[in-house]
């Protein structure tokens, strides 16, 4: 089973690595897996420092609201 998490980019590092903020965390992320461009402010899908795919950020809140209840039950 495969685990990503949901975050959001907060600083263009290159044109192939990103920080995100995960849940309150930053890291950085390779978008090297990705065609389509990424800004400030998209939500993105990360799996073990790679975004895996770009979020709306109607899903992505969704997503974040069911990680913060399991992470904080």
């Amino acid at each position: 089973m495969c685990l990503a998490i949901p975050g959001l980019i907060c600083e263009i590092l290159s044109d192939k690595r990103v920080m995100v903020d995960i849940t309150g965390v930053r890291r950085e992320a390779d978008t090297s897996l990705l065609e389509e461009p990424l800004e400030i402010g998209d939500y993105v899908l990360v799996h073990t420092g790679f975004i895996i795919s770009k979020l709306d950020s109607e899903q992505a809140k969704e997503d974040l609201k069911l990680w913060d209840e399991i992470l904080n039950p």
